[in-house]
């Protein structure tokens, strides 16, 4: 294994930040902790680090037990979300700080920064500084600088949070193609869903300092552990069980709120089967799907995700009288409120 988590925890004052959490990240993969803020994902990214030191537990780095090793002997490469730069510096400094504090022969170095610039796709600008630079740039140069001492893990908090949508977007797959490069075992904070479903392999879902699920983002996207990861990752209605939409539909349950996907809503014009009336409120066009809000006569109100096809179809109008009935359904002996 690459990271081996073992039964760890930290608390501040009467905070627990982190609570009993064991996790196993395999080397080579690329794997986000993921949660809302205050989850403690974070601090569990800084005790693998070695910035923390647990109260409780162990941290295993590549077979190593790490958990009192220092930063340093731990040969870990971190990034931060606002890149931390040394703006005196030249990008090609920058990347190669790490190289020359270990007394790197300077042939050495200049040969492995010229590889990291052509590898973060920055050839070229070797010479300008920090200031010279976009978001994206500095934050790649932060990753160059971070892979320049090869380390055995890489660890990225919150990388891409300082910047805007569409540089996130861009950044993030431009991330997964280099780590399908350079293979080193990567974990990254977000609470972003969408980029920790699209860049990594496995997801730690986190929530008051604990783990709540590990999988990969299909497997918790479609089996969620708990309402709160249902809750957390990706749309979802949350409905009294005793909803309208769930009668003679094969979801009753014993608990009191059933959660319902909005792509599992079916929408009908005629009534069919099980189907119950319901009005639709809202139409949003969110371009590549139609988002439709419909309420239900019990008052519910459910929100739907329709493909365009199935929109053009329906020729759906605000006001009109539709039917409807849930595809797919969970529920969960509780809800632990986001």
């Amino acid at each position: 294994m690459g990271i081996v988590v073992e039964n760890v925890s930290k608390q501040f004052g009467s905070f627990k930040a982190v609570d009993q959490v064991s996790i196993e990240i395999k080397t080579g993969s690329l794997v986000a902790l993921l949660g809302p803020s205050g989850s403690g994902k974070s601090t569990l990214l800084r005790l693998i680090a070695g910035l923390e030191t647990p109260d409780t537990g162990k941290i295993w780095l590549t077979g190593t037990d790490a958990t009192y090793q220092s930063v340093q002997e731990r040969n870990i490469g971190f990034v931060f979300q606002h890149y931390a730069l040394f703006k005196h510096l030249t990008v090609r400094q920058n990347i190669a700080f790490g190289l020359d504090i270990r007394k790197t022969p300077k042939a050495k170095v200049k040969a492995r920064v010229e590889e990291l610039l052509e590898l973060v796709q920055l050839s070229g600008l070797g010479n300008r500084y920090p200031s010279q630079l976009s978001g994206g740039q500095r934050q790649r140069v932060a990753l160059a600088r971070a892979l320049a001492v090869q380390p055995k893990v890489l660890l990225l908090d919150e990388p891409f949070g300082a910047l805007d949508a569409k540089v996130r977007k861009d950044l993030r797959a431009w991330l997964r193609r280099l780590h399908d490069e350079v293979h080193v075992t990567t974990v990254f904070v977000t609470h972003d869903q969408e980029e920790a479903m699209e860049v990594s392999d496995e997801l730690v879902v986190m929530n008051k300092g604990m783990v709540e699920q590990v999988g990969t983002p299909a497997d918790i996207y479609d089996h969620p552990a708990t309402a709160f990861v249902m809750s957390f990752i990706g749309p979802v209605n949350v409905l009294p069980s005793t909803s309208h939409i769930f009668q003679g539909n094969g979801f009753e349950s014993a608990h009191p709120q059933t959660y319902l996907r909005p792509q599992d809503v079916v929408v009908e014009t005629q009534q069919n089967g099980s189907t119950v009336p319901a009005k639709v409120s809202r139409l949003i066009h969110l371009g590549w799907e139609i988002q439709a809000e419909l309420t239900l006569d019990d008052g519910q109100v459910v929100t739907a995700h329709l493909t365009r096809e199935r929109f053009d179809q329906l020729q759906l109008e605000p006001q009109q009288r539709v039917y409807v009935k849930p595809k797919d359904a969970k529920s969960f002996p509780l809800y632990y409120s986001i």
